[in-house]
């Protein structure tokens, strides 16, 4: 599932300011998405990763592909409310259509700082049989979604989302990175 191809249906943006981000774990994400190319990973993959920042979240914004990121392409989320389904964002692009949910994992579990999640068939097909999936297909960046990743969460680092890819948690970005990469077949 491409991601430019769906409409933001499910929040509403509120740009706290339109700077970009001066976060310093940017680079290491840029960093990662470069190698997963070197690593083959993206060949018919999307995918999406996030970190922590203080009480924020830096993910990069829309249709942007891991292996061509630059620092203008990440957003700080500032906040987000489920409820009103609302984003604050600091940055120059629109959010992705996953920052609900990757927000919503970030602060249901302290213990999460880092997600990489990986999208396409290639990986649900080598992964399927050694990762938990998740029981319902659910849109992207819905709170459905969120509580269906949240439950496998709850045992797991690793897992499955059905027809849609794999999510790799950790509590810092190498860690994810070196999870992707042996999961994945691949050494660091």
């Amino acid at each position: 599932m491409i991601e430019e191809n769906l409409p933001n249906l499910s929040f509403q943006t509120f740009f706290v300011s339109r700077e970009q981000s001066g976060s310093p774990l940017v680079p290491e994400m840029i960093r990662i998405g470069k190698n997963f190319k070197e690593q083959g990973l993206l060949k018919e993959n999307t995918g999406i990763m996030s970190l922590g920042y203080g009480k924020r979240m830096i993910i990069p914004g829309i249709a942007f592909k891991l292996d061509e990121l630059k620092r203008e392409d990440f957003l700080e989320i500032v906040d987000y409310d489920p409820v009103k389904k609302i984003v604050l964002a600091i940055g120059r692009n629109e959010p992705c259509i996953e920052t609900p949910v990757h927000w919503l994992i970030h602060h249901a579990r302290n213990n999460i700082n880092a997600i990489i999640q990986l999208n396409g068939e290639n990986v649900i097909k080598k992964l399927s049989t050694v990762l938990p999936t998740t029981e319902k297909e659910c849109p992207p960046g819905t709170l459905d979604l969120a509580k269906e990743i949240l439950k496998l969460l709850r045992t797991n680092k690793n897992i499955i989302i059905k027809d849609a890819g794999a999510l790799f948690v950790g509590t810092d970005i190498r860690e994810v990175e070196k999870s992707v990469l042996k999961a994945l077949g691949e050494s660091i």
